[in-house]
């Protein structure tokens, strides 16, 4: 069985006092090399996007809010525009390389880890949630209801603390 690491959008825009430590741990499990494939998301916003637009969100807009804050070497790069990394794209990608374990690690737990969880759940992918490898850049709470949510409705197992 073939397995993924997917870093979710550990961007600029996303680092601060919440989430800095992250990179470090991220770094050090890529290295560990127990994974057959590791793939990023960067997340894109846009002034006429859905979060600007609904939501005044504004960041990651600029180039430079949107970059890695980590080496992505010569691993895909799957490129969004709303929380879930669950697109066309990335289930191509899934099939091509026959992956059917994906474990997720990044930023941020309340939203774009836990929407992704939810979707490769629901299209019954073997996906587990790397809790200490994740972050919530509003905060420890944040994280924290997302995990206990994701307990809930993916199942403790596939919760890794």
């Amino acid at each position: 069985m073939k397995n993924l690491l997917l870093v979710i959008d550990v961007q600029k825009n996303f680092i601060n006092e919440y989430t800095e430590d992250v990179i470090s741990k991220i770094a050090d499990l890529i290295e560990y090399k127990k994974f057959d494939f590791v793939a990023f998301t960067k997340y894109k916003n846009s002034e006429n996007g859905l979060f600007a637009r609904e939501l005044g969100y504004l960041g990651c807009i600029k180039e430079e809010d949107q970059k890695l804050m980590m080496n992505s070497g010569d691993f895909p790069i799957f490129e969004k525009n709303v929380y879930t990394a669950y697109n066309p794209e990335f289930k191509n990608y899934l099939m091509e390389n026959h992956i059917e374990q994906i474990y997720l690690c990044g930023i941020d737990t309340d939203a774009c880890v836990f929407k992704t969880a939810l979707d490769l759940f629901e299209n019954e992918y073997d996906v587990y949630v790397l809790e200490k490898y994740c972050r919530s850049h509003i905060g420890k709470l944040a994280h924290e209801h997302a995990i206990a949510s994701m307990q809930r409705l993916i199942g403790k197992k596939r919760v890794i603390l």
